[in-house]
């Protein structure tokens, strides 16, 4: 058996008898990553009175069926992706590269000239297996994230952003931490304790 296909045996028997994916099947939700955000939210109440959410990186859509329950038919829920996903009720959604000026207009002007009560964002680059290569795509799609939050959110929003550990983890902290009253690094339970993923939290926005 090739090294590949021992990994992917591997990831195929831990997916099976994963709690949270099991759980995700049961509640009805497209991924497991949906109770990181309900965990974060049980503790800290992020979606108390958020009206406007907009989620950055959506696919397959377990973060936006949260934000779609938590904020209501009379709420506004925004997800972008470079990946299309199936219909989810209450979502308006836009395929398209976040890092790209002409998706960035089109979520401006999906918002109506409102801004976001809440930012959630599960953004990940594509990775090269280049660890210097790969933390730099990390840090810039974290950087796009925040600098969107700087303009786009409340003043009192708060912001979830996944990040990973590495060389620019401290100086991103820095950078949340002059817009926002409280910044904390959060792993949910759900989150695999193999990964490197840890989420800021940052909350109530200057």
């Amino acid at each position: 058996m090739t090294k590949k296909n021992k990994v992917n045996k591997a990831w195929v028997n831990r997916h099976v008898t994963d709690h949270y994916v099991h759980m995700a099947q049961k509640d009805g939700y497209r991924s497991r990553a949906a109770y990181k955000l309900l965990e974060l939210d049980e503790e800290y109440h992020l979606f108390r009175n958020a009206k406007v959410v907009v989620d950055l990186g959506c696919a397959p859509g377990s973060w936006s069926q949260v934000a779609s329950q938590k904020v209501g038919k009379l709420g506004l829920v925004i997800g972008l992706d470079l990946l299309p996903i199936l219909p989810i009720n209450n979502l308006n959604f836009i395929e398209g590269d976040f890092t790209e000026t002409a998706t960035l207009n089109q979520l401006i002007e999906m918002l109506k000239g409102n801004k976001a009560d809440l930012v959630i964002s599960d953004l990940a680059p594509n990775l090269s297996g280049v660890k210097g290569v790969d933390q730099a795509r990390i840090s810039y799609l974290v950087e796009l994230v925040l600098d969107f939050s700087i303009n786009y959110l409340k003043t009192g929003g708060n912001a979830v952003i996944k990040v990973f550990h590495g060389g620019d983890f401290d100086n991103l902290v820095k950078t949340a931490r002059s817009t926002f009253e409280q910044v904390l690094a959060k792993k949910p339970n759900a989150s695999r304790s193999e990964s490197s993923e840890i989420y800021l939290l940052c909350r109530n926005k200057l």
